[in-house]
């Protein structure tokens, strides 16, 4: 049977709920009636929505952080057709990165629900996603004469991708987030270099 309107925002505040509490510790010190008492909610209500129990919110909560990474980089990541826009969605990322610091809510909460079906998927999708808009903005580019059109569009988003990762990575073993910046910087400047004869900048 679908789910009401009023049961759609009910789980919705149960998964906004349970991942608020979440970003500020690790998701192992959390039990349901954590989250009963966090989002007010009866053990009926939890079980009706999440029947797996734990791991089942756990996956929810992940795909809700999944698309918060994305959110946070908007509008930015979604007009990259302009030198400009390109630099404002790089100070944006590195705004978010700074300000999550070491902990990273959506890896931790993936560390809980690894075992539970589509968990990873998750990640999978996070990053294919992160991955089209960036080739978006690459192609939107090429289309302006900005940047060459036989530049591969596609595999220089994922070594965006793969470059912001590695500096988050570094962000939490070390608290620093010059590495992002270095990676950032040095793809955007290849971009740049990639330029058509006569671009302007």
């Amino acid at each position: 049977m679908p789910i009401t309107a009023k049961g759609l925002a009910t789980r919705a505040r149960i998964v906004e709920g349970a991942a608020t509490h979440l970003r500020g510790g690790e998701p192992g010190q959390v039990t349901l009636d954590d989250i009963r008492a966090i989002t007010g909610t009866s053990k009926g209500q939890l079980f009706h929505y999440f029947p797996g129990g734990k791991d089942e919110l756990l996956l929810a909560v992940a795909v809700y952080e999944a698309g918060r990474v994305l959110d946070d980089q908007q509008p930015h990541l979604g007009a990259l057709t302009s030198w400009a826009a390109w630099l404002r969605w790089r100070d944006a990322l590195v705004t978010r990165y700074r300000a999550q610091g070491a902990h990273c809510p959506l890896g931790s909460l993936l560390a809980q629900a690894g075992g539970t079906p589509g968990a990873y998927e998750v990640v999978r999708t996070l990053l294919a996603q992160w991955r089209t808009h960036v080739a978006a903005g690459i192609e939107a580019m090429q289309a302006a004469g900005e940047i060459r059109a036989e530049l591969d569009a596609p595999r220089t988003a994922s070594a965006f991708i793969a470059g912001i990762q590695g500096g988050v990575q570094v962000l939490r073993s070390t608290g620093s987030v010059e590495d992002l910046e270095a990676v950032l910087d040095t793809l955007i400047d290849y971009l740049r270099g990639a330029g058509s004869p006569g671009a302007t900048c």
